[in-house]
């Protein structure tokens, strides 16, 4: 038993002075700069970076910052006291400016290099010089990395300016993107998945740009006028991030021996990774090639996790090419996301997602992310080619354990013992038939309802008598594996709904609730931004009747098929 007077309180972080006691910038420190990067960190222009694992840069401070939000919930878990966001120390440097921060912390950034492939296949031309030496961090910059209460940190501005991979872009983020990306994030982590966090939001009370949009009421397509924005920046947090892409970098470059230090860079970094994100389940005392396949172990578990419970939740990453695919295991990048309203297969946010790239497509992107992720790995067993045939089996293990873990998810969404498939089948063909709000319906379904009569509140169509029977007919079975399964676990009904309420949320995050929050805020009105902050990271709760009048119910008919709602071509 732990003795009260023993336990170690971490004082409150009130200050950034306190908050630079704890600066540890391990990626600097252990990692390799661009040798032609300029000593001022004023390198703001598309150019190419040969070699080195990051530039240091100099991110561009957003003009007359404006708090607009922090996530109250990170913050008491990092032992931030609610005041520091509101300082003008703490205003101006997550916001850009780093030209007074008090020691240790450093007055510059940094950005990091990636490749990209979409669905295993290489790609370079999306680098304006043809090579992919100008693909990576285009508007985010990393200001800080931090151990606070003995985990490390690292916190990156989103639209903190032109870095050299901006590719010619204005390298910011509008406050649109910015309150998605903010309240995604912390709506994830309530939702049990595992993701990158957020930490605050700021906008620029005179500076805008302009961003193609959809205007009021459109329904095409893609966006059909162009939209004066407010800039922003929103801090995200993570361990680290290291993509898929950027491993993927540095393995390219060992594969082409592209210059002399190549291995070496890709070794540096696989090991920093390992360093950052496996040190818990990775023995330090390993060799490289054993540690590179334990590496491959672990992140396939933690992926095929993610993308399991982004099907669960009801979640479409949009565009999940490799350099949106963080190493760690985590979701990262919510930039075309969306979460689910009607059941559809093939469920696509993002116009220029493609199919490939929709719901139930998710785990076959992610299966093509981590044979890329093997595929960067390879180089550093030229001398053990033994290891090449291990992580040849372990890469062909993925589909295996993804489907695994997608039987357990729809099981536990089921409430049943044992995986059902035949019973699985029938409902996503019925739900997908009935036009079936997805989330409201697994909750409803939790109620273990005695007819199916309840379940019909959750479908957009009302099902004709065909429809009808066979939804009867599946009520009917499912009932029976129902009560079977409480049986055989010695589970009480009340415990199954318990269970099963805290697999299937009662409130996502859609979008039809993020646009009025962000027009808003466009008019520097943010409550309904603290308003869904506060409901949507409590998702599995019964909340108050107001709440559940206002956030819990089907999308309104009028909002169908509506730019910026239903579909997006970005929202960046």
């Amino acid at each position: 038993m732990i003795n009260p007077s023993e336990t170690k309180t971490e004082p409150a972080i009130d200050t950034l002075d306190d908050l630079a006691a704890l600066a540890d910038y391990s990626l600097l420190e252990n990692l390799k700069a661009d040798p032609n990067a300029t000593e001022d960190g004023v390198d703001h222009f598309p150019r190419e970076v040969f070699s080195g694992h990051y530039v240091p840069v100099n991110p561009t401070p957003i003009s007359d910052p404006e708090y607009v939000t922090h996530s109250y919930g990170f913050f008491s878990e990092l032992g931030f006291t609610d005041n520091l966001a509101l300082s003008d120390a703490f205003i101006k440097m997550f916001s850009g400016n780093l030209s007074q921060v008090p020691e240790p912390l450093r007055q510059q950034g940094w950005a990091c290099g990636y490749a990209l492939s979409i669905y295993g296949n290489e790609y370079y031309q999306q680098c304006p010089f043809g090579t992919g030496n100008g693909y990576g961090d285009g508007r985010a910059v990393s200001i800080l990395e931090a151990v606070i209460n003995g985990k490390r940190w690292e916190m990156q501005l989103k639209g903190g300016g032109q870095t050299p991979y901006c590719r010619g872009a204005d390298g910011r983020a509008v406050l649109r993107s910015s309150v998605r990306e903010f309240l995604a994030q912390e709506h994830m982590h309530a939702l049990g998945v595992s993701t990158s966090r957020s930490l605050s939001l700021y906008v620029s009370q005179s500076e805008t740009v302009m961003r193609p949009w959809y205007s009021e009421g459109s329904r095409t397509l893609d966006p059909d006028i162009m939209v004066s924005n407010p800039v922003a920046i929103t801090t995200r947090v993570a361990p680290s991030f290291i993509r898929v892409g950027q491993l993927e970098l540095f393995g390219r470059r060992a594969r082409k021996q592209e210059h002399p230090n190549a291995l070496e860079e890709l070794e540096m970094l696989v090991l920093h990774l390992i360093d950052r994100e496996y040190s818990d389940v990775i023995n330090n005392d390993l060799t490289l090639p054993e540690k590179v396949l334990e590496l491959a172990q672990a992140f396939r578990d933690r992926l095929t996790s993610l993308v399991a419970n982004w099907i669960r939740v009801g979640y479409c990453q949009g565009n999940f090419n490799s350099d949106n695919c963080a190493a760690g295991g985590y979701t990262l990048d919510y930039g075309p996301y969306g979460f689910m309203d009607e059941f559809n297969p093939q469920f696509q946010p993002w116009t220029g997602g493609g199919h490939h790239f929709s719901f139930l497509n998710q785990p076959s992107a992610a299966e093509q992310n981590y044979h890329m992720f093997c595929v960067a790995l390879a180089p550093l067993f030229q001398t053990a080619p033994e290891g090449i045939e291990q992580l040849s089996e372990i890469r062909n293990g993925f589909a295996q354990e993804m489907t695994s873990k997608m039987e357990s998810m729809w099981t536990a969404k089921l409430g049943l013992d044992e995986f059902d498939p035949e019973l699985l089948k029938d409902l996503l063909a019925l739900m997908t038939q009935t036009k079936t709000d997805y989330t409201y319906f697994f909750r409803e379904l939790s109620n273990l309802p005695d007819s199916v009569k309840p379940l019909t509140t959750s479908f957009y169509q009302a099902p004709g008598s065909e429809l009808s029977i066979r939804w009867e007919d599946w009520f009917a079975q499912w009932s029976a594996a129902v009560a079977q399964a409480n049986k055989t676990l010695c589970r009480s009904r009340e415990e199954c709904m318990q269970q099963m309420k805290q697999v299937n949320p009662k409130y996502t995050l859609r979008e039809w609730f993020v646009q009025p929050a962000y027009q808003q805020a466009a008019d520097g009105d943010y409550e309904l931004i603290r308003e869904l902050q506060e409901v949507m990271t409590q998702p599995y709760a019964e909340q108050s009747q107001a709440v559940e009048d206002k956030y819990y119910g089907l999308r309104p008919a009028e909002l169908n098929n509506l730019g910026g709602l239903s579909h997006y071509s970005c929202s960046s």
